[in-house]
């Protein structure tokens, strides 16, 4: 049987830090909010040096990046969990969803569907170290397992999607790994299956990766101790701006930086990490 960190090699590397950090940011004194299953599932992947989960757990040395990192992570998942409760569409997608356990942790209302989209074996890891607690979702949760460079599509609505019906689509983290031409023919899809009344919520765009700069480049140092590789991940290809195409297509964009949600939540970030861009879509046809 293959051991369970093998899973969560490659880009899916990713969503095990993101959940060791939203873990950390959950055992701190004032989280911004709670995930109470990110801490079990960096726990089942079985990593030969372990991720922290607490801030107990964070060495002197690391301290600072590791806060860094987390302050980050607070600020994206806190603003996109006010995006999607903010949202009256009967659905959501949430493309790449990783370990994303919004499904399990957000109060949704009543018969809303939430279509989770990844690869097979990342959805499988999940389900079954959430089983193994007891989870239970608390909307009408769909897992669809594909490979979003295949036909996800006809796989979404074959899982009970419908296209008839307003979407909030979320893509959290996704952008920054994608070829440019695979990023348009995303959004392509998004834009063919939205009804009107539909939204996207983004983290964040490749050019803004491309431009982080040197903490992130020493914060992938640092994951590296714990056997992740999260260097040359990113594709740095040029590409159209979505931010700008968007519009053309009838959808309004409301951008914003890591420092509005810095001021809007009251979590200081250093100015290296202010310039990092969020934006929703509403379309208008």
């Amino acid at each position: 049987m293959e051991h369970p960190s093998a899973v969560m090699n490659g880009a899916a590397s990713t969503a095990l830090v993101v959940a060791a950090l939203r873990a950390i940011e959950t055992a701190s004194s004032t989280p911004l909010f709670t995930d109470p299953f990110a801490a079990r599932l960096v726990h089942a992947a079985r990593m030969p040096r372990p991720l922290p989960t607490h801030p107990d757990q964070v060495g002197e040395e690391d301290k600072a990046l590791f806060q860094l990192a987390v302050d980050s992570a607070a600020l994206r998942t806190r603003y996109l969990d006010d995006y999607l409760m903010g949202s009256p569409a009967p659905q959501v997608v949430i493309l790449a969803a990783g370990l994303d356990t919004r499904p399990f942790r957000l109060d949704w209302p009543p018969g809303c569907r939430v279509f989770e989209l990844d690869h097979a074996s990342v959805m499988e890891f999940k389900q079954k170290a959430l089983d193994e607690i007891g989870a239970r979702a608390s909307c009408d949760r769909r897992p669809v397992a594909v490979d979003l460079r295949d036909d996800w599509e006809a796989a979404l609505v074959e899982a009970g999607f419908d296209p008839s019906q307003p979407t909030a689509w979320l893509i959290e983290g996704l952008l920054p790994y994608l070829p440019a031409s695979a990023e348009e023919k995303l959004f392509d899809a998004v834009h063919r299956l939205s009804a009107a009344g539909s939204s996207i919520g983004v983290w964040a765009t490749a050019q803004d990766t491309q431009s982080a700069g040197a903490p992130d480049q020493r914060l992938s140092t640092m994951y590296a101790t714990f056997g992740i590789d999260i260097t040359d991940m990113a594709n740095a290809a040029p590409r159209r701006s979505i931010i700008e195409h968007l519009p053309s297509l009838a959808w309004k964009v409301e951008e914003g930086t890591m420092a509005d949600l810095s001021k809007r939540y009251q979590r200081p970030l250093p100015s290296s990490r202010r310039r990092l861009t969020f934006f929703t879509a509403q379309n208008s046809f």
